[in-house]
């Protein structure tokens, strides 16, 4: 069992990424059984820097602060999408690697999710809204506002979609890397050599 900075017992803490390169969201969701709580919720703002490889650093650095504080047994992440724009799927790309990466650094096991599932998970519909997920999970994780930008609620939202389907072998996209090895031999194509 692990311990929060609340002082309450979890069975088990995930944390929940939602990629970016101008704001990164990150959640923390306690778990105990099949009851859920929202821990934190909040942005990694990287706006101010024009240096994408500072962005990086500081998605790195701040990836491991929030590991270290809050030390959950899990982390899920959101998939980039994949859009029209080949440049921004790069970044989100390297965003999340870099997000991986910290996790991996401090021995966590790591979970992907695609938007599509995520708002599945959350709202019944592929198709939802950021409002819409938003208002969602205020409603079932019983937080009185939104915030600012919902990165922050996205991030929870991965988390949440992750406490949902852990355990369930017949759920897709549900992709279990415990280390670079596994990522890399299940993502040979995905890695140059």
């Amino acid at each position: 069992m692990n311990k929060s900075v609340l002082d309450k017992d979890y069975d088990k803490i995930v944390l929940g990424f939602d990629p970016g390169t101008q704001i990164m969201g990150y959640g923390l969701i306690g778990c105990v059984g099949n009851k859920y709580e929202m821990i934190t919720l909040g942005i990694i703002n990287l706006k101010s820097y024009d240096n994408h490889a500072l962005k990086l650093s500081k998605i790195h650095e701040r990836s491991l602060a929030i590991i270290d504080m809050f030390n959950p047994d899990e982390v899920a992440l959101e998939e980039p999408f994949f859009g029209k724009n080949v440049q921004s799927m790069l970044k989100l790309g390297r965003a999340q690697g870099v997000a991986m990466a910290a996790a991996l650094h401090r021995g966590l096991p790591i979970f992907e999710y695609s938007p599509k599932k995520v708002k599945q998970s959350i709202t019944g519909n592929g198709n939802a809204t950021k409002e819409q997920v938003a208002g969602m999970l205020k409603s079932l994780l019983k937080f009185s506002e939104l915030p600012k930008f919902l990165d922050a609620t996205d991030a929870v939202a991965v988390a949440l979609c992750h406490c949902y389907n852990t355990g369930n072998k017949d759920f897709e996209n549900n992709k279990k890397y415990i280390s670079w090895n596994s990522f890399i031999k299940e993502n040979e194509k995905r890695v140059k050599k």
